[in-house]
């Protein structure tokens, strides 16, 4: 231990590696969530398909200059007297895993389930890097790339941020390497220094949020969330991974709720969040409910190119009854929301002040969570390129169910998750359908169309 310690002080005082302790977001995994850091469902997966000239020895070329440029790429977590800290070293080789199949035309799932034993084994949290990519060759000019990443570094955008770094990088890879490649239309063709690193951003979050401010926000969360009830009762025995439904809004209803959002003053999320809510009343009797919601935690233009964990969590509550019309339901849940949004502070501040402790176990805040999704795949084209990205959840129970919309074209792809304990398949498909009536006849009603018209 004493020359671990050492060794760790010769790496700072060289230079080779920077102490930063954790972001707020961060902290959430070690003191409000049931399940250890270190299990494999706080890892976030993606599969990239991608058609070019792109070989394993191109693909390590562009990595580098990847890694370069995000620190979350070279960071790894450090046990503390008082709780972990980031420990960022200077530089750091890529990780690549490359295969070459025997034979060729192998489908995305086949690829997938090859790549599994890579997405669920778990990282090494001191050693890092908190990242591994795969690399399958499907056949000539045709690769498939895994991507899994730790929740502690990353966020859904950070994907995104990731397969634009990667893309821009290779750009320069095939121009150093002499392929006659067009330039990247409408993007950068360079990689410079982030205009913030995520522990820059860390450290005025920690500026921010100092006693008093945290205090002042804390007061307004204690009243607010006076009273709540868990709606399954609160946290399982242990961890329990969740099981996912993933279906989807038809187009002509995404629309009814897009024009009722308009008409109405409010966003697309506010009227889709009253339509849960008063789905999760005739599902549950439920007309209190406290609804954790994502937020991005990049207002800031600076940071969207910035790969890291920002996404926080804000708790909405709103009662909810049947005897309003729905247009109405929509505005209260909305301005509701805004208030709370106002509010927002670091969650696992917010839980440590509600819950009169610092939490070391599943927090008791709220226990369903709803988000509408907004993480565009990037818009990069490249002569000879074709990327294409899907996203594979793979959450635990830090929630008992989760409804996930994303908009896809004039449609919603929507997603439900839930812990087989706390509701199982048929009660989901339930509260699926009861979801869906509640938008078609809400949007009816607040469109003035007949009770008899057509359902969307």
């Amino acid at each position: 231990m004493e020359s671990q310690r050492a060794r760790l002080q010769e790496l700072v005082a060289s230079g080779q590696v920077r102490l930063q302790p954790l972001s707020f977001i961060q902290r959430e995994l070690w003191e409000t969530s049931p399940v250890a850091p270190e299990d494999p469902s706080n890892h976030i997966r993606s599969f990239i398909d991608l058609k070019g000239p792109l070989t394993h020895e191109l693909c390590m070329q562009a990595m580098r200059l990847v890694v370069a440029r995000q620190e979350v790429m070279r960071t790894s977590i450090l046990p503390g007297k008082e709780r972990p800290v980031q420990m960022i070293r200077a530089r750091s080789e890529p990780v690549v895993d490359y295969r070459a199949p025997d034979r060729t035309g192998i489908g995305d799932e086949e690829i997938i389930a090859m790549m599994e034993e890579g997405f669920r084994r778990p990282f090494d949290l001191v050693r890092g890097p908190l990242y591994r990519l795969q690399m399958v060759r499907r056949g000539p000019d045709h690769h498939a790339l895994g991507l899994t990443i730790h929740h502690a570094i990353a966020d859904g955008w950070t994907v995104t941020s990731f397969v634009e770094d990667l893309y821009t990088a290779c750009l320069s890879v095939f121009r150093e390497s002499g392929r006659d490649m067009t330039k990247l239309h409408g993007k950068r063709d360079l990689l410079p220094p982030l205009a913030v690193t995520y522990s820059e951003w860390a450290a005025s979050e920690r500026a921010r949020w100092r006693p008093a401010e945290t205090l002042r926000h804390a007061d307004y969360w204690v009243k607010r969330l006076e009273g709540v009830r868990p709606l399954f009762g609160g946290a399982p025995a242990g961890p329990e991974r969740l099981e996912q439904w993933v279906t989807d809004l038809p187009a002509e209803l995404a629309d009814a709720v897009r024009a009722t959002a308009r008409r109405c003053g409010v966003t697309l999320f506010g009227a889709l969040l009253a339509a849960f809510r008063l789905a999760l009343l005739q599902w549950r009797n439920a007309d209190d409910v406290v609804v954790g919601t994502p937020v991005a935690g990049r207002a800031k233009s600076a940071l969207k190119e910035t790969m890291g964990s920002f996404s926080g969590i804000v708790p909405l509550r709103a009662k909810v009854g049947t005897h309003r019309p729905f247009e109405e339901t929509v505005r209260i849940t909305h301005e509701q929301a805004v208030e709370d949004f106002t509010h927002a502070m670091p969650f696992v501040e917010l839980a440590a002040a509600v819950e009169r402790r610092v939490p070391r176990v599943r927090h008791a805040v709220f226990d369903v969570r709803f988000a509408v999704q907004n993480h565009p795949f990037p818009g990069i084209e490249i002569a000879g390129m074709a990327p294409r990205l899907r996203n594979l959840s793979s959450g635990t129970s830090r929630f008992d169910i989760a409804c996930e919309l994303t908009e896809d074209g004039r449609k919603m792809e929507l997603i439900w998750l839930h812990r087989p304990s706390a509701a199982a398949c048929s009660e989901i498909e339930d509260l699926d359908r009861l979801f869906r009536s509640v938008l078609e006849a809400g949007c009816r009603r607040a469109s003035g169309q007949p009770r008899n018209s057509a359902n969307n």
